[in-house]
């Protein structure tokens, strides 16, 4: 054997331990001459294009007749692709039951800020008079004995009632220097475009106060009642005084703003203004749906809404109370401006509901999100009922929703101040016997949520105890 066998010997062999097989040969060796291979595949070319040919013989030419039938008679099955089709049900379903839940939480948020605004109204001013009771009677206390003197003379939360009522009043004084007639006729006299551009910069400012005024307010309780054992950084409880009173006077002026503003909007015979001021709120559609948001962010949003939506409450309250008083308080005043402050709520809820509704859509955000943000409101409620709660209701709603009471409040003393004129003992009369009610509706409301808050726990608490069981299981 020659070197060039032996050459072709391993170039054989090496290509008999290939791995590489070819379908169309059969079970034999796998070695075969390139020409067989090729003589072969054009031979099953040659047949499989005399078969097509002679298929294509045999069927009809394609026809406008033809392609109609098929169009008309051709059938499609979902059930091929179920679980796409199921995914897209339960969207709609998800979608559908958005606003009931998103309307369950706003409503608990709701009554939580409301239960912070009467506050201010009910036992504020009974806590106002205990520590001042207080503030009058430990030293005698301390003097005969019956109360040591190492310890303070007021406790941390008399000092913020002393601060809050203080703060309360000096800004209503201001208020009532604030003509409100006269600012009612400058509104009035500008065009509609001004006072649209005028509200929207209101609206801005107000949540921009909302956000700076919490800040403002912690800091001076903090400040005032910080342990003096401890190193002390700030300026004084003074200068923070003087910075949160006038926080609340700016803030306050904004709120009577827009309430003077919506008093033009209602009560002008050209309803341009309300309709504009009504359409500004799908305008937040834009701004809000498009947007990622992620479980954390929907909670602000929804927070926020919730604020938005007391606050306009209040501004509707104080307008019909401006307006009936300018009407002598006749019924039929009233009546007549039941309907439009109807359509306004109205429209904000319907604008809330398709916002959230379309948020969770775009981002795949179940409706059971707004069940885990009302027991997060409940958890605050009852964090705030212990017995050594680290701050005060109001004070962790505000920070929670961004709702402040003490400005709203001072705008509405000056408003009843304003509308409602208290002379003579049926007077006085009538004003407890309003105070006695707004404090029982109050008393109702805390004692509603906290039953609400105690079985969300309750119910949460059970969940987990099962789901721990399972797992140790």
């Amino acid at each position: 054997m020659g070197p060039d066998d032996k050459g072709v010997s391993k170039k054989i062999k090496f290509r008999s331990i290939s791995t590489t097989t070819e379908p169309l040969l059969g079970s034999g060796s796998r070695v075969e001459d390139l020409s067989t291979l090729r003589q072969r595949s054009k031979s099953e070319q040659k047949y499989k294009k005399k078969d097509t040919s002679d298929n294509s013989d045999e069927e009809d030419p394609p026809s406008l007749l033809k392609f109609l039938g098929v169009e008309l008679t051709r059938g499609y099955i979902l059930e091929h692709d179920e679980e796409q089709y199921t995914a897209r049900r339960e969207k709609v379903y998800s979608f559908a039951k958005i606003p009931v839940e998103a309307e369950k939480f706003m409503a608990y948020g709701f009554f939580q800020c409301a239960d912070s605004y009467l506050f201010v109204y009910t036992f504020l001013p009974v806590r106002f008079i205990l520590a001042v009771w207080a503030l009058v009677t430990r030293p005698i206390c301390s003097c005969f004995g019956y109360r040591s003197s190492s310890k303070s003379l007021l406790k941390p939360a008399e000092i913020c009632d002393l601060l809050k009522v203080a703060i309360v009043v000096l800004c209503t004084v201001f208020m009532f220097c604030i003509d409100t007639s006269m600012m009612y006729h400058l509104i009035k006299s500008q065009s509609v475009i001004k006072l649209y551009i005028f509200y929207n910069m209101l609206e801005v400012g107000d949540r921009l106060f909302s956000a700076l005024g919490q800040d403002l307010i912690d800091s001076l309780f903090w400040t005032a009642t910080e342990p003096r054992g401890r190193k002390r950084d700030h300026i004084g409880v003074l200068p923070h005084f003087v910075f949160v009173v006038i926080y609340v006077i700016l803030h306050s002026l904004l709120v009577l703003c827009q309430a003077t503003t919506l008093n033009v909007a209602i009560n002008s015979s050209n309803k341009a203004l309300l309709t504009i001021m009504i359409s500004n709120n799908f305008v937040e559609l834009k701004g809000s749906v498009f947007k990622k948001f992620d479980k954390n962010n929907l909670f602000q949003v929804a927070c926020s809404d919730v604020r938005e939506r007391f606050h306009l409450f209040v501004l509707l309250f104080i307008v019909v109370l401006q307006t009936m008083k300018e009407y002598s308080w006749k019924e039929e005043t009233l009546w007549l401006l039941v309907p439009d402050c109807v359509i306004v709520l109205l429209a904000e809820m319907i604008v809330d509901w398709v916002k959230h509704a379309f948020i969770t859509r775009f981002n795949e955000l179940p409706f059971m999100v707004y069940r885990d943000y009302t027991l997060s409101l409940a958890y605050d409620m009852a964090q705030t009922r212990q017995k050594n709660a680290f701050t005060d209701h109001s004070d962790l709603v505000a920070r929670r929703m961004g709702f402040i009471p003490l400005p709203l409040g001072v705008v509405m003393l000056r408003v009843l101040g304003h509308t409602v004129q208290v002379q003579g003992a049926a007077a006085v009369s009538l004003a407890t016997l309003a105070f006695l009610c707004v404090t029982s509706f109050k008393i109702l409301i805390s004692v509603a949520l906290l039953g609400i808050a105690c079985k969300l726990i309750s119910h949460h608490q059970q969940v987990l105890n099962v789901l721990g069981n399972s797992i140790q299981r």
